[in-house]
């Protein structure tokens, strides 16, 4: 079983930064791919940065220039460098893998979400 621990969520004021990080842990073989999602009040899940095994990096075009994703491939750890936060950054923000394990192969995890707050 494979499992992602998020951290790094909290308040901030507009403007300010904050870095969330995602360790994977569990029987894996290989991280195809990480990265993170959030999902405002009242709005679909979207994608915020993906980071391939391979280095290939997309990010949303709400975040370009303000968040930089990251990968300690070591740790199997994710980060998210959130910089010149907005109002409307405010978001449960979940962190996502693709994973090669064992028995079952290929899987998508998520982890449980973590609540990043940008107040005006």
């Amino acid at each position: 079983q494979v499992q992602l621990e998020e951290s790094g969520g909290g308040l901030v004021q507009a403007g300010g930064s904050l870095r969330l990080s995602c360790a994977a842990s569990g029987t894996i073989f290989s991280i195809i791919a990480m990265g993170w999602y959030r999902q405002a009040p009242g709005k679909q899940r979207e994608m915020v940065a993906l980071i391939t095994d391979n280095g290939s990096i997309n990010y949303a075009d709400s975040v370009k220039g303000r968040f930089t994703i990251s990968g300690d491939n070591a740790k199997n750890t994710v980060y998210l460098q959130m910089n010149s936060l907005k109002p409307e950054d405010t978001a449960v923000y979940y962190c996502n893998a693709d994973v090669l394990t064992a028995p079952v192969g290929y899987l998508e995890v998520w982890g449980q979400g973590i609540l990043v707050t940008v107040s005006s």
